[in-house]
């Protein structure tokens, strides 16, 4: 599940890098946010799935 938000936040980066060498300011700026968007969700999801598997576990 990580995986795949993180590939789809590589995947935003790459169009938005590529947007922006060649001049698509508003597609640029959009696939930047999208990719934003999805990493934190990836990073938030992963920091839940850490602290309920700790818990689990009772230690």
């Amino acid at each position: 599940m990580f995986g795949n938000l993180l590939y789809w936040a590589a995947v935003f980066l790459v169009v938005a890098l590529i947007a922006a060498a060649f001049g698509f300011g508003g597609v640029a700026g959009t696939a930047m946010e999208g990719a934003r968007l999805l990493f934190w969700v990836a990073v938030v999801l992963f920091v839940v799935a850490l602290v309920g598997g700790i818990l689990r576990r009772g230690v």
